[in-house]
């Protein structure tokens, strides 16, 4: 442990340095640098002193095992501190990686004696993968005031950053109260195709929903409840080419993609969906194929998330055709990428425009709110103008794109990338209610 000097001692020395000076003028050089030494040497006891029961009275600091961490979201890491048998104030600072900054940089507390405070600050990881966590530093007062003893807690570790999994467990919460009934779940009568029960007529309903025979038998008119067909397919392609590569909100599109894909697949799982995903580029970088239940969600994430996008240009129409190659049963087909304008996403529009016989396309695109902030921003200098035209342009031949493909037959949802997660769910089980699918 080093020791370090506090506020207090820098304060008393330059008192016995102006004590000093008066003695010189009064009595001579000898017996100021007499004094000096005396006053000196007492202050250095006093350090030593205090240092020597500090080193007694250390605390104990623990990080907390940290777990699995969320991209893009504030995950909480908490340090445990304990005391000594006497009271303690303590300043910590812990070492997080690059890819995870955290604030505050310097936490400092007060820990009465025998007790445990637990600290607590966040880190919003900008990149999945792994990340190298150091030790953390800690500086502890003493208990006369005289210095700070310095140390540092032995706490590297490694740990692995996933897609939004904060997100996917509130999201599988409501899901489970939804389908536990805790939740009341709107049931809409002829939006359905599969039978869930009968109850009695109520003001409103469809004549035509009307089960004749339990009306025959009881005398009372019955409706018939339907529900969205079960065991439905959805196949949902992630782009992870050249525009996947750009940050939108501290993240790339790849990652509010890969977000929104693993929302989507639990929300369809919990539905009773067969659920299958794809990462394409210049060919299938990856294929899961579709299957069921709320345990393949954990498949997902442990497949997917190690994919980085890349910046290349995908080839819609190989890999579009190589996928549904695979999926020969009627599927809603979720795209999520991005659009630039008719001339640069031609391909893209035909590969989607061709799945429209056979299947139910959805294109996701993942919208960046700075452009929209530009185009919409007044304009007060000459130099502001150009931004502005550029960003009106750019929205203008964005919106152009999504209007051909939703000409075409395509479905569009085009939502800011960091707020795509709901609306995605929501239409999801628009179009399931629907009948469309």
């Amino acid at each position: 442990m080093r020791l370090l000097p506090a506020r207090r001692v820098y304060g008393v020395l330059a008192l016995g340095c102006g004590i000093g000076l008066a003695v010189a003028a009064a009595a001579g050089r000898g017996e100021a640098l007499a004094s000096l030494a005396v006053w000196n040497g007492v202050l250095l006891i006093l350090c030593l002193r205090d240092g020597r029961r500090l080193q007694a009275q250390r605390v104990t600091v623990v990080r907390q095992p940290l777990g699995r961490l969320s991209v893009g979201r504030q995950n909480p890491v908490e340090l445990q501190v304990t005391a000594g048998p006497a009271p303690a104030w303590v300043c910590l600072w812990d070492t997080f990686p690059d890819t995870a900054p955290g604030e505050p940089a310097r936490l400092q507390t007060q820990v009465a004696a025998g007790q445990t405070v637990t600290l607590r600050y966040h880190v919003r990881p900008t990149q999945r993968g792994s990340g190298r966590w150091g030790d953390v530093a800690v500086r502890q007062r003493g208990p006369g005031g005289w210095v700070w003893g310095a140390w540092t807690v032995p706490a590297a570790t490694s740990t692995a950053v996933f897609p939004d999994l904060l997100t996917l467990r509130e999201l599988s919460i409501r899901l489970t109260l939804e389908g536990s009934g805790l939740v009341r779940q709107r049931r809409r009568l002829g939006l359905g195709t599969e039978f869930a029960e009968l109850r009695e007529y109520r003001s409103g309903d469809d004549p035509r929903l009307i089960h004749w025979p339990a009306l025959a038998r009881t005398g009372r008119p019955v409706v018939r409840v339907l529900e969205p067909e079960q065991e439905q397919t959805l196949v949902v392609v992630v782009d992870r080419g050249r525009l996947m590569t750009a940050r939108v909100q501290g993240l790339t599109r790849f990652d509010w993609a890969l977000n929104a894909a693993l929302a989507l697949a639990l929300a369809a799982l919990h539905r009773g969906d067969r659920v299958g995903v794809a990462v394409i580029d210049q060919g299938v970088h990856c294929w899961l194929t579709p299957q069921r239940g709320p345990a393949y969600v954990q498949r997902l994430i442990e497949r997917l998330s190690a994919v980085e996008p890349v910046r290349v240009e995908p080839h819609y129409l190989e890999t579009l055709a190589e996928v549904m190659a695979h999926q020969t049963r009627r599927a809603l087909v979720v795209m999520l990428t991005e659009v630039v304008d008719p001339t640069a996403s031609a391909d893209l529009m035909v590969a989607l425009r061709r799945l429209a016989p056979r299947h139910l396309p959805l294109c996701v695109t993942l919208a960046d709110p700075r452009l929209e902030w530009v185009a919409g921003r007044p304009v007060t200098e000459l130099a502001d103008a150009y931004p502005r035209a550029v960003a009106l342009d750019l929205g203008h031949q964005r919106q152009l794109a999504l209007a051909q493909l939703s000409g075409q037959g395509v479905l569009v949802l085009d939502r800011p990338a960091d707020q795509l997660v709901q609306p995605l769910v929501d239409r999801y089980l628009q179009i399931k209610f629907s009948q469309r699918w």
